[in-house]
């Protein structure tokens, strides 16, 4: 290989490396058009989506006490109505969910029964691919927020997406759009070789006008070492004494990306290592995971409101999957399929949406069957609350928003 060549190679690999490759190089025009999102298109509204990774037990989370058969299915885990929170004569909240019950008092907080889609898969991995692409059974690439980014941001625009975790999800991946994914906002920056930034920093220096790709490439990369700066600088900048639980499922990172500013309307974050997988001693486990979430997202909607930002946000909670109905022989529960999606926040209407499935009407293998495609939620959350008008395009089909939103 030629220097000249060499020093091409590794100009090139250090930003695939860095994690700044975009969408098809061939399009690389679209960086001409890439440093604002669209404002037409964007009336400051923000959608949080929360994964509870692992299939989160939906009969022990919103528990159905009034259904007889849900204590015959469960005679040693089921959550005795005297433990529940209970928010009507029929369903009381796992007594983990203080922070739920408290945003339902206020009428923050919306519960949407019998969530699924036809022909569910029970492998965490399928499952998640389903919800991430919102296209079950069809091996679509591009995640639903990916998509809706695509949709409705000027291709290429800084920020449009951020995914806090450990690996980026496969909800933000974007034919048009790098997510920006981190963890640690104190430690983020572009992870590269040494030799890799000596190159990245010669092509920082360069111009390459008769090479678009490059001066793209280019582009990209002062783009991501700003959007690092800037989130460093947020993260140093946000302190709350709002109080979001022991665990708070990286929330506050959420809103201090918020508080800064930052043109990010999606964002994505979940719990690490399938956490909510409870097949054994479900039940003490099970409360502390809920815990967790709940009392996060309390403190999250509090400090929001703490920043004036309340109604600008809105949190849409979802899992890959339910868990089978009858409880298994090692006081836990197995995969299931049909499951509760929550909504919450100061704009939802709160209250009980869809149908909630039988418990002695299920499928060959004892699981709940769904009375509503998990997409009509995803639908609700693009056009009832992002008020986008493009569910149908992002989702390619029809499914009707929910009246969650005014």
């Amino acid at each position: 290989m030629s220097t000249a060549n060499r020093r091409a190679f590794l100009r090139q690999s250090s930003l695939a490396a860095a994690g700044l490759m975009l969408g098809p190089l061939a399009n690389a025009s679209i960086g001409k058009n890439s440093a604002h999102i669209n404002k037409t298109n964007d009336n400051g509204r923000i959608l949080v989506v929360v994964e509870l990774s692992g299939g989160n037990d939906g009969l022990n989370t919103v528990v159905p006490y009034g259904d007889d058969a849900y204590y015959r299915h469960r005679p040693s885990i089921g959550i005795r109505p005297e433990q529940l929170m209970k928010i009507d004569d029929h369903y009381g909240f796992n007594p983990g969910m203080l922070g739920f019950e408290r945003l339902w008092n206020r009428g923050e907080l919306a519960i949407v029964h019998g969530c699924g889609y036809d022909n569910p898969s029970f492998s965490h991995f399928t499952s998640m691919n389903y919800w991430h692409t919102a296209a079950p059974n069809s091996g679509e690439q591009y995640g639903w927020l990916g998509r809706l980014a695509d949709a409705n941001a000027t291709p290429g625009a800084n920020n449009a997406l951020i995914n806090i975790g450990s690996s980026q999800s496969l909800a933000v991946n974007s034919q048009y759009h790098r997510p920006l994914v981190f963890d640690d906002p104190e430690r983020f920056a572009r992870a590269r070789f040494a030799q890799q930034t000596q190159a990245l920093a010669a092509g920082k220096q360069e111009a390459y006008p008769g090479n678009p790709s490059r001066q793209f490439l280019r582009e990209v990369a002062r783009s991501a070492q700003h959007s690092s700066a800037q989130i460093r600088q947020a993260w140093s900048d946000y302190s709350s004494p709002i109080d979001y639980g022991i665990a708070a499922i990286d929330l506050p990172k959420v809103a201090a990306c918020i508080a800064a500013g930052l043109p990010t309307r999606l964002y994505h974050v979940a719990f690490r290592n399938n956490a909510f997988d409870t097949h054994v001693q479900q039940p003490a486990l099970h409360r502390r995971l809920l815990s967790y979430a709940c009392d996060g997202i309390h403190g999250f909607i509090r400090d929001l409101e703490r920043l004036g930002l309340a109604d600008r946000v809105s949190v849409l909670v979802h899992s890959e999957f339910g868990r089978r109905v009858p409880e298994n022989a090692n006081q836990g529960t197995d995969h299931g399929s049909a499951n509760v999606m929550f909504f919450a926040g100061k704009n939802v209407r709160g209250g009980h949406y869809g149908t909630a499935p039988s418990l002695t009407d299920l499928t060959a293998g004892d699981n709940l069957k769904h009375s509503i495609d998990f997409r009509r939620v995803y639908a609700t959350a693009i056009d009832g609350w992002l008020d986008r008008g493009s569910a149908n395009k992002v989702l390619k089909g029809n499914f009707p928003a929910l009246p969650i939103f005014g």
